[in-house]
């Protein structure tokens, strides 16, 4: 029997993201892989339609991964996009474009579509002996915060989940591209914060805390740089982050050291880079207002999230792999 290859794209307000892979042992193994800052998003704070200059870099990304697609012959594919796709009116033309050009055809998901896939891609990485959970993404347009409940057969399930409409682009359009002092460092904290406290106070996160062990699990590019600059590592290596369990008293600190320096001098740094250092800031900021408003001593890192999530339902629709 022929081995499949199947494929996912994940297109968010920032990242261009591919995964190809195959089934393998009840899960699946990579075989090709490819990511790219598009800023899709850029600018949309400040209208509702996705600029030009946007849909280029991305239609750019796209052909990538439609060539990459054709040379490993995807036997079934799922390529969706979130937050910038949701806000924007033009949504529908830019879907458009990307099938005639390239081949792929988008569909926009639902936050709660966008929390599930994350769940579904990081699950493997939640500590079993915990109940409960909170797994957060901190995106380019969003951040999508769940309320996990986790049991000892390896099933998770979102018991609540909140999508508040603060990412890291929107934030550095906001705060002129990463330059902030630490003043507005901490109003960036309470804003989130404001968002997050109706939530919690609904579903009782903060009385469940006090009395039990709770695991915070981050999937984001924010947590797996903050990952990269833990280790102190010359440059970043998804194998050492992916599951790497931080104190948060750690992070804080390296966060707050983000924030003292200058673009230039957060890009010198290789786990950041040019790409990111007017980003990272903003992903620290909303960090640590999640931090705070659930203090843990500990936070995994994981480097996995919707695409793995997408291969997942695509593979056991398949019945490759199992349900």
């Amino acid at each position: 029997m022929s081995v499949k290859n199947y494929a996912a794209i994940d297109l968010g307000t920032n990242n261009c993201r591919l995964l190809i892979a195959q089934a393998y042992g009840g899960s699946f193994r990579v075989i090709d892989s490819f990511s790219r800052i598009v800023r899709l998003g850029e600018g949309l704070s400040g209208g509702e339609r996705l600029n030009e200059q946007a849909i280029e870099r991305t239609i750019a990304a796209l052909k990538v991964c439609a060539d990459k697609m054709d040379v490993k012959g995807i036997a079934k594919s799922r390529s969706i996009a979130t937050e910038a796709c949701r806000r924007a009116s033009n949504s529908e033309q830019f879907y458009e474009k990307v099938l005639q050009e390239t081949g792929i055809e988008l569909e926009t998901i639902s936050p709660e579509q966008e929390a599930q896939l994350t769940l579904d891609g990081c699950a493997q990485l939640l500590d079993k002996k915990t109940s409960q959970a909170i797994v957060f993404d901190i995106g380019g347009g969003s951040t999508e915060i769940m309320w996990v409940k986790c049991s000892h057969n390896d099933e998770a399930v979102v018991q609540a989940m909140l999508s508040l409409p603060i990412g890291v682009v929107t934030l550095s359009e906001q705060y002129a591209n990463g330059t902030i002092k630490m003043d507005q460092y901490e109003e960036i904290i309470n804003q989130v914060d404001q968002g997050l406290a109706p939530f919690d106070q609904e579903h009782g996160i903060s009385d469940y805390f006090s009395s039990n062990k709770v695991q915070m699990l981050g999937t984001s590019g924010t947590v797996t740089t903050l990952g990269g600059i833990y280790l102190n590592l010359p440059r970043y290596d998804r194998s050492k982050v992916d599951g790497l369990d931080m104190r948060v008293d750690t992070v804080s600190a390296i966060s707050e050291r983000l924030v003292k320096m200058n673009h230039a001098e957060r890009a010198k740094n290789g786990c950041v880079g040019e790409e990111r250092a007017d980003l990272v800031v903003m992903g620290c900021a909303i960090l640590e207002a999640i931090c705070r408003r659930w203090p843990s001593a500990t936070i995994r890192a994981a480097d996995r999230g919707i695409r793995e999530g997408l291969l997942k339902g695509l593979m056991r629709d398949n019945n490759d792999i199992p349900t």
